[in-house]
């Protein structure tokens, strides 16, 4: 669930960090706020994600028993759990910010280097 976008998230960062993609700072800067908003908003979600793992009080039955036991999996548990689900996302706003703001630095590199020759004639 999600792992596409968790590759393309660390595809990104992985161009920016190696030179291949530059931004300009003044352009990414509405979608760096963008993702740290975004990111922000899941944390404070995984916080409270704990509050969701307490069993429902569906009878003492087998049945019910079970039940209950499955959400509380679901709920803060691993694999498809919401909090498995949040922390991926989260994973993929970090990889995306950190991307950003490496291509925000090569930016400056790239202008650098593209204005050298101008500078030594």
């Amino acid at each position: 669930m999600g792992n596409s976008s968790l590759a393309d998230a660390n595809a990104f960062k992985s161009a920016a960090v190696n030179g291949q993609v530059g931004i300009d700072p003044d352009a990414a800067q509405t979608a760096l706020n963008k993702i740290r908003t975004g990111k922000d908003a899941v944390e404070a979600l995984l916080n409270s994600a704990g509050s969701l793992a307490q069993p429902p009080k569906l009878g003492a039955n087998p049945v019910g028993q079970a039940m209950a036991e499955k959400f509380v999996q679901r709920a803060d548990g691993g694999g498809d759990s919401y909090s498995a689900a949040l922390q991926n996302l989260l994973s993929q706003y970090e990889a995306a910010e950190q991307g950003i703001l490496t291509a925000m630095a090569r930016y400056h590199e790239f202008d650098q280097s593209a204005a050298d020759p101008f500078r030594k004639a």
